[in-house]
């Protein structure tokens, strides 16, 4: 500021002192006294006028100076004492030392010196232990604050966001969602009926949603004979989440009061602002459910994550021989347009894997395409040790086997994968594989999960199937007939059926038989196979063990663990789950037990009352309602119970199995 009045006030009497010290200097050295001695005299007036400009330019920039000085300390003590933030500083042991007034009067405390932090919120610990976040929400009493911390001054800021917090659910909850609901079995069901019957019918569906939707105040439309469109907010979404979408089981019970027995399917789309997404997630999660069998809701977020509700009930028998006929000679086609079929299924084969990739290798010889099934001859359960024995003595057959480097190496453009028992990418024996090909074929009998193979040039799945072995049969019989079956052929994947279906007990229908009766007609070997399915002495003592570690956790849910410490095979943790199913009061059987790729693995079974699949996706598994299994690398054996008992309670509330 001084520098300021310097150049502005006192540039022009410095230029005149400049001026009049040199004529001064100038005449005294001519020798002129009179003159000299007048400039000298102007030149002391000049110095001290300029002197007490100085000075009073100092003294009112001082002035100046002071009176900021105090009105920006009036300001910060206002701010720290008056403004509504809240400030708190804690000691070491994080005992409040002082807050400002405002968080004082805010929590209705007459001091909060001396208090603990945490006794405030829990929440304080993850901000204060964790090093990377530094700013979170936190509620105090029935506020929302945005609380920052300075580690290094032990300080905390905190700023009410109650409002905007109150607006932003206002936001979300007011969020467009659309739904599609479809009706699984309206086709066949209606195909047969007179219009008279088939009029009441659509007035008993179209009754039953709408009374839903107006329960709850969504919008429905009827837009198909099989389809309605639904249209709600996140608030009534979360409703529905709540009843666990009780309108598939109103569905369910009233229609088969009439021997209708009709399902109800919906694909949910939330959690974008673009209806044009919205419609597609809708579309896409109905696509889904089909895929798992029906019965069920899937909510798609625009992040691709999906929840699942319902699919209480198993699968009805839907398809058709049409379908199975249009498959196969769609496969064929693509069979022939290659020059190699490789066929790959799952990491750790079971019997039901090997018998559907000798089936598929069958049918790239029956249209003459050479054909490789791709295992990893270190890695497969002792049943599959056996049939691998029996596949040496055939040398044809076992030709066909290759390792996941042979196969790189023998791969073109030109050549067709088959992925055989599996649908996700990370459970196929080698991802390299799959990935290096353009050209793949999917066929499976699981219900569809989130993660799932694209780009395929034809997917055959259906969970109505008791095995991809039977698929496989099945589509064998509508290929061109240059070779039969082999016995051993035959026989391997009858076993997988068998395997699968737990000797005819579970997930068989009609069509199960048909494919078993098929494969025995072409000399599968019965005899064979129950000697290829015997177990010996040690691995049933080792059931015997995991069997005495039971708990029941609920009424007829049973948890039994294995060892740890010590690695048990897939196949032995699944028979023991097989085991428990078949004791009394046992309706559903989880064991839990390490595996030889680290982590751990659980093993679900159930006689239908629970749903499996659901707790086992909760875990990041999958599988069937009465037969689904998951993987926990990272955990321990008790860790991995803990998780399942929470993934169990989440479908056992008020004493019935959600």
């Amino acid at each position: 500021m001084s520098a300021f009045f310097r150049k502005r006030k006192l540039r022009i009497p410095l230029l005149v002192l400049l001026f009049l010290g040199l004529a001064a200097a100038i005449l005294v050295s001519l020798r002129s006294e009179w003159a000299g001695g007048i400039f000298i005299i102007l030149f002391g007036a000049v110095f001290i006028y300029a002197w007490i400009t100085e000075k009073r330019v100092y003294e009112a920039t001082e002035k100046h100076i002071e009176t900021l000085s105090y009105r920006m300390k009036k300001v910060g003590e206002e701010a720290l004492l008056e403004m509504p933030i809240g400030i708190l500083l804690v000691n070491e042991n994080f005992d409040i030392e002082w807050a400002n007034p405002y968080m004082t009067s805010t929590l209705e405390y007459d001091t909060l010196i001396g208090e603990s932090l945490y006794s405030l919120s829990d929440e304080f610990h993850t901000l204060v232990k964790s090093e990377e976040v530094r700013d979170m929400t936190i509620t105090l009493g029935e506020r929302k604050y945005r609380a920052y911390y300075k580690a290094d001054d032990r300080l905390f800021y905190l700023f009410d966001i109650t409002e905007q917090v109150e607006i932003e659910t206002l936001y979300y909850a007011d969020r467009t969602v659309i739904g599609i609901l479809f009706i699984d079995n309206y086709d066949e069901l209606s195909q047969g009926m007179d219009d008279q019957t088939r009029s009441n019918l659509n007035s008993l569906v179209t009754s039953l949603i709408n009374e839903w939707g107006s329960h709850y105040g969504i919008f429905v439309k009827r837009i198909s004979s099989d389809r309605f469109m639904a249209v709600f907010n996140e608030s009534i979404l979360k409703e529905l989440e709540l009843s666990k979408f009780a309108i598939l089981d109103d569905i369910r019970e009233v229609t088969s009061k009439d021997n209708l027995a009709l399902t109800l399917s919906i694909g949910v789309g939330a959690g974008s602002a673009s209806l044009v997404e919205l419609g597609s997630m809708a579309q896409s999660g109905l696509d889904l459910v089909l895929g798992r069998g029906g019965d069920q809701v899937a909510i798609k977020h625009p992040s691709g994550k999906v929840k699942f509700y319902g699919g209480k009930t198993n699968p009805v028998e839907k398809r058709t021989r049409v379908r199975a006929r249009v498959i196969s000679h769609a496969l064929r086609d693509l069979i022939q347009e290659s020059d190699h079929v490789f066929v790959m299924g799952h990491k750790l084969p079971d019997m039901d894997a090997i018998g559907a990739a000798v089936g598929v290798s069958k049918m790239a010889a029956m249209n003459k395409v050479k054909s490789s099934i791709v295992l990893d001859f270190n890695a497969y359960d002792r049943s599959v040790m056996r049939l691998m024995e029996e596949i040496r003595q055939d040398d044809e057959l076992f030709d066909r086997f290759i390792t996941p480097e042979e196969a790189l190496s023998m791969m073109t453009d030109n050549s067709l994968l088959v992925v055989v028992d599996t649908h996700k990418p990370s459970m196929v024996i080698d991802e390299r594989v799959l990935q290096r090909m353009e050209r793949v074929v999917l066929i499976d009998h699981h219900r569809r999960g989130e993660e799932f193979i694209t780009n395929t040039m034809l997917v055959y799945m259906e969970p109505y199937a008791s095995s991809t072995a039977e698929l496989v049969t099945e589509l064998i019989e509508y290929q061109p007939k240059h070779e039969k079956l082999s016995m051993l052929e035959a026989t391997a994947m009858l076993a997988g059926i068998i395997v699968d279906t737990k000797s005819f007990t579970l997930r068989t229908g009609a069509r199960t038989f048909e494919a078993a009766s098929y494969l025995r007609s072409n000399g599968a070997d019965t005899v064979l196979v129950q000697r290829l399915l015997k177990e010996d002495l040690e691995t049933y003592l080792e059931r015997a063990k995991i069997v005495q570690t039971v708990e029941f956790v609920a009424d007829g849910i049973a948890i039994a663990k294995g060892e740890p410490g010590q690695i048990y095979s897939p196949v032995l943790i699944a028979q023991t789950a097989d085991i428990l199913l078949t004791m009394k009061d046992v309706n559903a059987s989880f064991v839990v037990a390490e595996r030889s790729e680290g982590g751990i693995g659980i093993s679900a079974r159930s006689l239908g009352e629970v749903n499996v699949q659901i707790v086992m996706e909760n875990l990041g598994g999958g599988g069937h309602l009465t037969n689904a299994a998951t993987q926990m690398p990272g955990t321990t054996i008790e860790e991995a119970i803990e998780q399942l008992k929470e993934a169990i309670t989440e479908q056992y509330e008020g004493g019935k199995i959600e």
